[in-house]
């Protein structure tokens, strides 16, 4: 998929409609500079995940856990490892969390996967660019990329 979006609530919008599309427990690494829109979309998997949290950039606690009302474990993981500079660090993390995303089934959003050893191939992999007075959005599912 391919998309231009020309604002921050289409973005949010499109995160949105993501949460529909991309299925129970999905592993979604997000790629794109500082100010792309990474969390902004992540805002929109949240809503429609149902979480009703406001969701804030993970850069210094580097992972939030979001419910929604009246679960007892997470529907949303978020990670941002733009901090992490070693990748042993980074891997640590991501296995961590990874782990707990599976074992409750939980989306689990990694912003900065650039960070990491390797990219894992079971995972969604989103980019998003800056392009004018909005941004580019493009979405590989696994297995579609090298």
């Amino acid at each position: 998929m391919n998309c231009f979006l020309v604002d921050a609530a289409a973005t949010r919008q499109r995160g949105l409609q993501l949460a529909q599309e991309l299925p129970a427990g999905a592993l979604l690494l997000l790629s794109g500079s500082l100010g792309a829109g990474k969390t902004c979309l992540v805002q929109g998997i949240a809503a429609g995940l149902g979480i009703i949290e406001t969701v804030t950039s993970p850069s210094y606690a580097l992972a939030q856990h979001y419910w929604r009302v009246g679960e007892n474990s997470p529907a949303l993981i978020h990670l941002d490892l733009y901090r992490l500079e070693q990748a042993k660090a980074a891997d640590e993390l991501f296995f961590q969390e990874e782990e707990e995303a599976l074992a409750c089934g939980a989306l689990l959003a990694v912003e900065w996967p650039e960070r990491l050893s390797a990219l894992p191939k079971e995972a969604w992999q989103l980019q998003l660019s800056l392009e004018g007075d909005g941004r580019r959005l493009q979405l590989q599912a696994p297995g579609q990329w090298c």
